[in-house]
């Protein structure tokens, strides 16, 4: 059916493309021969052409276009006819003689167009005769199509101020009256087009009027062209009859787009000093109306108008923008009850930009129009609509983005209400927002106030909102966002420390809500942040003994101790070992030897309890050494409480060389240079001969299973210890023993069941250089050195 619609229409237009090229081609004979009463006859034969009605209004254009051509071509004879001395007038009343007044109608506009230029007659009583003979033509699309020829041979001869066709002292209003009424006219034209038809064509017919909907607007356009049109003018006739003609036609497809039209046409101050006038006609217009796309589009041009340039923005505090904006959206919202919520948070999320513009020192206006936000979505729940959420992703991050500073943003009593009004998702996203705003501006975070504030707005990464979502989410984005809040953590600083007590506190208390699998991402940056104001306390209570300071080191060390016990839940041993290593050194920092040692002993049960896998127990060991090695606030007993420990777990790891390691790194637990009191030659060279022994062993372990000697690495690696421990005075150690292992290393590394390794071989070289080096150093070390052989 559509489909012969089609064939049928294309048959029409090239008939008519066929029946008008004929009469062209007359015409231009009669036009080339200057015979004017058979050009005339056949141009009226030719335009007749458009009185179809079976045409689409796209295919009536086409036909239309071609019609104009020859009709700009028409008018350059009529022009060279009157420079022959042929009297425009006559030729004016001569073409009312067409038969058709349609054909008549063209040629009079036409014609109209020469007599206007020949200045013969005032150009508004020429205009005012061709507006009201074009009453005539009452067919909405032919009708349309004859106006906007109207408008098209006429707007460059409209008799505004400046212009060469200018009248007298009310020029400006002539021009200005004209094109009102032919605007008012093509409306009423375009809206009736609505009705033409049978029903259940109506969809087909609103494309169509979209698509002519451009000839109507070009009125406007030419209005906004008009010098003669000032702010005055604008505010009393212009802005009034145009939106009457708006309001009264209640066709949505017109107010939509004439209400777009006069937003875009017109200046901006106009737009600002008639705000009220414009924005009274919003909530009249009809329901269905998109007014969010032309309220938003109004706000973004007065926004960019006032970024444009400091001087205009006096001119938006004296018209009360905001406040008329406010009132509008509020109206309009209340008049469309059946707005989607989209449509509503689209209309504050760009009040919101115009406010942050405009006012952006008024954080109350910012706070009302969230709050407003809050009320139109209260009792709806979470919101599953994605264009709702992207405009309140929008609107909360506007604030942060205007400001850069997320204390700001806290200061708004609104926003955190708003939020909540997010899906899990999306709440995720809006807090990695903050604190991606906070991380790029640097924003320190200094009160307790505001961290509560702060952890209460980014609750969806710092706890489980909803206990079905965790196991959806991405494990590599869960990493990210949990890293996100550990930077967060580390910017939340003040230098006062009674009120950093407060925030490490704060921090705590929202932590420790995160569940198992948070944990380990929060904790350690809370740790060390605590331990910053341990340190920062320590050198306080130097300066200023004898003094009550509020909060103390014991305080913090107790906190970390409840804190860091949290883990066990994860579990995640390893990482609580190392945090009381950290904290029992800096317990030892703080002289305070029952806490580093409590420290000392969970991290102990800890190792005995629950690490068994051979690789952490390794690397554990070798960290509880090195921290008890720099320890030097325990007495004697608990330090050989702690050191015998260590070497006894030392000598139980799984693996032989593990063993040996772990064992002559005890050793140094019993020679410190810097404490006196802490150099006992005897248990550094017993630890040594363990690791020896041990060596041994695994070497003969190695021969037994695998037919070779193992490596000689381990005792390479005992020889340089040997060297560092003789080199600083242990008495135990001799040249004897120094030389005997040299000897044994050579033995074992030429034995023939060994098997060469560049690696080890590069050892034992740049050892026996070393060696080599302080003998030639000369003085008191070389001398100690010579007796080695080498």
């Amino acid at each position: 059916m559509m489909a012969g619609v089609a064939e049928d229409e294309e048959k029409w237009l090239s008939a008519g493309i066929t029946g008008l090229q004929q009469n062209a081609f007359y015409m231009h004979r009669a036009l080339d021969s200057n015979n004017l009463k058979d050009a005339l006859k056949y141009s009226a034969q030719m335009l007749s052409e458009l009185r179809t009605s079976r045409l689409s209004p796209h295919k009536y254009y086409e036909l239309y276009m071609r019609a104009f051509d020859e009709l700009r071509k028409l008018e350059m004879f009529f022009k060279e006819e009157t420079n022959r001395g042929c009297s425009i007038v006559e030729l004016y009343e001569l073409v009312q003689h067409a038969g058709n007044i349609l054909p008549r109608l063209y040629l009079l506009c036409t014609v109209g167009s020469v007599y206007i230029r020949s200045k013969e007659a005032p150009a508004k009583d020429v205009l005012k005769d061709l507006i009201e003979m074009c009453r005539g033509i009452q067919h909405p699309v032919r009708g349309l199509f004859l106006r906007s020829y109207l408008s098209q041979v006429s707007r460059d001869k409209l008799p505004d101020i400046g212009s060469e066709y200018e009248g007298d002292a009310d020029t400006a209003m002539d021009a200005v009256e004209f094109v009102l009424q032919n605007f008012t006219e093509m409306n009423k034209l375009w809206v009736r087009m609505q009705h033409q038809g049978p029903a259940r064509d109506k969809e087909k017919r609103e494309k169509e009027r979209s698509e002519l909907r451009d000839l109507v607007g070009k009125n406007l356009h030419v209005l906004g062209q008009i010098e003669g049109v000032d702010l005055d003018m604008y505010r009393e006739t212009v802005l009034p009859r145009v939106l009457e003609q708006v309001v009264n036609c209640k066709d949505e497809i017109a107010q939509y787009y004439l209400m777009d039209c006069v937003i875009q046409v017109f200046p901006d101050e106009y737009h600002l000093q008639t705000l009220e006038t414009l924005l009274g006609a919003c909530p009249q217009l009809q329901p269905s109306v998109d007014i969010k796309t032309v309220l938003a589009g109004l706000m973004e041009r007065l926004s960019n108008y006032a970024a444009s340039s400091a001087e205009v923005l006096p001119t938006f505090f004296q018209v009360e923008a905001f406040a008329k904006l406010n009132i509008a959206i509020g109206k309009v919202i209340e008049a469309q009850d059946d707005m989607p919520i989209y449509g509503a948070v689209t209309l504050y999320a760009s009040l919101l930009t115009f406010t942050l513009h405009v006012h952006p020192d008024r954080l109350d206006y910012v706070d009302q129009i969230l709050g407003a936000c809050v009320k139109k979505l209260s009792g709806k729940g979470k919101l599953d609509d994605s264009k709702a959420t992207k405009q309140i992703v929008a609107l909360l991050s506007a604030p942060l983005e205007k400001y850069k500073d997320i204390d700001t943003a806290l200061k708004l009593s609104n926003y955190p209400h708003v939020m909540e009004y997010l899906d899990n998702g999306t709440n995720k996203e809006m807090s990695n927002v903050i604190i991606q705003s906070i991380m790029k501006n640097r924003t320190c975070i200094s009160t307790a106030e505001k961290v509560e504030a702060l952890f209460e707005l980014i609750k969806g990464l710092i706890k489980d909102i909803d206990e079905n979502l965790q196991d959806e989410l991405d494990e590599e984005d869960f990493k990210e966002e949990q890293n996100s809040v550990a930077r967060l953590i580390q910017m939340l600083y003040t230098d006062d420390t009674e009120e950093m007590m407060k925030i490490i506190h704060t921090v705590r208390k929202h932590i420790l809500t995160g569940g198992p699998k948070r944990l380990p991402f929060t904790v350690p940056p809370f740790a060390f942040s605590a331990l910053k104001l341990v340190r920062r306390l320590q050198s306080q209570n130097e300066n200023v003994s004898g003094e009550e300071v509020a909060a103390t080191p014991k305080d913090i060390f107790q906190i970390l101790m409840q804190t860091i016990e949290a883990l066990s839940s994860v579990p995640a041993p390893e990482l609580a070992l190392r945090l009381y290593l950290q904290c029992a050194e800096a317990a030892n920092d703080c002289d305070l030897e029952p806490v580093a040692y409590e420290f000392f002993t969970q991290a102990y049960i800890l190792y005995e309890e629950e690490i068994s896998d051979s690789k952490a127990q390794v690397t554990s060991i070798h960290l509880i050494i090195g921290t008890l090695q720099r320890m030097h606030a325990f007495g004697v007993e608990n330090r050989d409480t702690l050191t015998h420990k260590a070497t006894g777990y030392s000598s139980k790891l799984l693996k032989k060389p593990d063993q040996c390691r772990a064992v002559y790194a005890c050793s140094h637990l019993f020679w410190l240079d810097e404490h006196n009191d802490m150099k006992d030659g005897e248990r550094v060279m017993l630890c040594l001969k363990r690791a020896l022994r041990i060596a041994n062993a695994a070497q003969q372990m190695a021969n037994a299973t695998r037919g070779s000697s193992g490596s000689v690495v381990l005792f390479i690696e005992i020889l340089n210890k040997y060297l560092y421990f003789y080199e600083k005075g242990v008495s135990q150690i001799t040249v004897d023993l120094i030389q005997s292992l040299i000897e044994l290393v050579k033995q074992e590394m030429s034995g023939e069941n060994t098997t060469p390794e560049p690696a080890t071989d590069a050892f034992f070289a740049s050892t026996l250089r070393y060696i080599q080096f302080q003998m030639d150093k000369g003085g008191v070390v070389a001398d100690k050195y010579k007796p080695i052989k080498i």
